[in-house]
């Protein structure tokens, strides 16, 4: 894992994370609402400075959160090849492209109508543009609107914009529920994200961030990128996450890093942390943690789940 930790993160990142059962994964991936076809979509569609003249039906992803959307919201048959990182749903058909490293080549190989890109990295954007091949730029998220609206211009460009605000209006409702009922507290309860066993985190000024802040949670590392020359992922030391002493310890690096509650308890001198203590650690799914896409209810049911077990 080492120092390529936060750029993975900072490039595909965002946010969210539970064990999904069965059930979650099925409302997550809904089939769209009857009667809401693409079809009836009319084109040509303009969303910033990118007009298609027709729906696209060779659609290439190289975002794993973009994938979700796509999927998400019925635009999956359109989409015939998606980075090597785009892991759900199961049917998303993954190829050897890089979302890190793209390649103008090899992406214009596919022979797409559309490219959704979420960095621009080499100036990618430029280079496909030169070849006449129509490119979606979908950055990482800092807020839910961010997501919302990132869902709105797929839902746009993929003909599908009934689809698209049907899964936002879902993601609204439910996150209003889960949050709705949290009880209220006279001190606000602490956490600390883990990126990496390295200590990297997350702060609030983060899609992620915002996340826990939406559920009533502090972040102890938010004074470790005041300035904000980390981008909101700083690094922080071993001393300053005991000093804090959080509340909870959420883990998002349990695949990438092999982290859980045991390595944590592990660790010398967090034994007597009250996360530790009290048993909240919770270990996150890192696919759904790091990414802005409609899982994200599942991430805000994982923490409002662990919040709720804590007495008011």
């Amino acid at each position: 894992m080492s120092g390529r930790t936060p750029r993975l993160l900072a490039a595909t990142l965002a946010v969210a994370a539970l064990t999904l059962g069965a059930c979650a994964e099925k409302t997550s991936n809904d089939t769209p609402a009857a009667g809401s076809s693409g079809s009836a979509a009319t084109f040509p569609v303009t969303v910033g400075k990118l007009t298609l003249d027709k729906r696209p039906e060779k659609i290439v992803s190289l975002s794993p959160s973009a994938t979700e959307m796509l999927f998400a919201i019925g635009a999956g048959k359109q989409v015939t090849a998606v980075d090597d990182n785009s892991n759900y749903p199961p049917e998303a058909p993954k190829s050897d492209l890089s979302g890190f490293q793209p390649n103008a080549e090899a992406i214009a190989a596919k022979t797409p109508d559309l490219v959704v890109l979420s960095n621009d990295t080499n100036k990618i954007v430029d280079q496909l543009t030169t070849l006449k091949i129509p490119v979606l730029l979908t950055p990482a998220a800092a807020t839910l609107d961010d997501s919302y609206q990132q869902i709105t211009d797929l839902g746009a460009l993929t003909g599908h914009p009934a689809e698209a605000a049907d899964v936002t209006r879902r993601m609204k409702d439910d996150i209003a529920k889960l949050v709705k009922d949290l009880p209220q507290r006279t001190e606000k309860l602490t956490y600390f994200h883990e990126l990496g066993p390295e200590l990297y985190t997350a702060t609030s000024k983060t899609f992620i961030g915002s996340i826990y802040a939406l559920v009533g949670l502090e972040n102890i590392a938010d004074a470790a990128d005041a300035d904000g020359k980390n981008g909101g992922y700083p690094q922080v030391s071993q001393e300053l996450v005991v000093k804090a002493d959080p509340d909870f310890i959420f883990l998002g690096d349990v695949k990438q890093a092999k982290q859980s509650a045991a390595t944590v308890k592990a660790r010398s001198g967090w034994a007597g942390l009250t996360a530790v203590r009290e048993n909240r650690i919770v270990e996150l799914d890192d696919d759904i943690a790091s990414r802005w896409g409609p899982r994200v209810v599942d991430q805000v049911r994982t923490i409002v789940d662990a919040v709720a077990k804590v007495p008011a």
